[in-house]
């Protein structure tokens, strides 16, 4: 039991990392440089890091388990609000606190 507890912990803190990268780079996902990286640039890397983190979840739970447990809407929907609360620190420190 103390592999998986471990293994929660630690796909929480990539998700708290995951969530907070599109508001600390000038750059597309660390790689593309922009001018500026507008709003909706910020979004689209969130939903796409909200969905890798996802895949790195449902990898880790089929080796640790041996299956994945089949979620309904109620689990992506309230993951996802959680994701957008992990995103919160980052901007606020791009969009309120820094300037």
């Amino acid at each position: 039991m103390g592999n998986i507890g471990l293994t929660h912990a630690i796909l929480i803190l990539l998700a708290l990392l995951a969530a907070n990268l599109p508001w600390f780079s000038e750059r597309l996902f660390y790689v593309i440089p922009v001018k500026h990286k507008h709003i909706g640039w910020q979004l689209l890397e969130l939903v796409i890091l909200y969905f890798v983190v996802g895949a790195i979840a449902f990898f880790a739970e089929r080796a640790t388990l041996g299956q994945v447990t089949p979620q309904h809407w109620e689990f992506y929907a309230t993951t996802a609000s959680l994701f957008l609360v992990f995103a919160f620190p980052g901007f606020v420190w791009r969009y309120l606190w820094r300037r």
